[in-house]
């Protein structure tokens, strides 16, 4: 694949990936309420998600991604519930000032990680996504060297855009100076948060 077409590739993918939406949304709610490494395992986990679906379009199954409804569906709700179910408990939470706020375990990042990939997973855009804009910029038969180059492409992309959104993040946390401040930071990312699930359920 030549230079010219992974830079229409990535600068395409930039616009998708930066636009406002769920993910971007969630990665700011989830750095400001529980810290960066929170943010940075749901967005590799959007990430993860991401490149299923561009693995499934160089082995020629998008067309059976879009044909899986029920399963994306469900895919879709469980994720839309988590979101809600988080940013309910963001809402409710007591407030503690960031700085003596306590590291995130593992499972606490490794559920993050899975809400990323299971709402890439249940996204209906995605399988179109890839459907309208590969066969524009590679053969109609992706192989597996080209694959490995769009890849790279989107990780490098999603390094910046997920790290743009978790360095805005972290400066909003240094605010974060009294439990009066924290707990209104605290129920508004708790809205954007059932906001991003309300969103996804909605999603069509």
């Amino acid at each position: 694949m030549d230079l010219h077409t992974l830079v229409v590739f990535g600068l395409t993918f930039f616009v998708f990936a930066a636009s406002p939406g769920p993910d971007n949304m969630t990665i700011l709610a989830r750095s400001v309420h529980r810290g960066a490494l929170s943010g940075i395992a749901y967005g590799a986990g959007t990430v993860a998600g991401i490149l299923i679906f561009l693995m499934l379009a160089a082995f020629g199954l998008s067309v059976l991604a879009t044909e899986m409804g029920a399963g994306m569906t469900v895919l879709r709700y469980a994720g839309a519930a988590y979101l809600i179910w988080m940013g309910i408990k963001m809402w409710t939470s007591e407030p503690v000032v960031p700085q003596a706020d306590h590291a995130r375990t593992s499972g606490d990042l490794w559920k993050g990680f899975v809400t990323g990939v299971v709402l890439n997973l249940g996204n209906p855009k995605m399988p179109l996504f890839y459907l309208a804009l590969l066969p524009n910029v590679v053969s109609a038969s992706l192989t597996a060297s080209q694959a490995l180059q769009l890849a790279l492409a989107i990780l490098l992309v999603e390094v910046v855009v997920i790290g743009g959104h978790v360095a805005l993040a972290a400066r909003a946390r240094r605010a974060l100076t009294s439990p009066t401040v924290v707990r209104r930071v605290n129920r508004g990312a708790g809205a954007v948060m059932v906001g991003a699930g309300v969103a996804v359920a909605a999603t069509r």
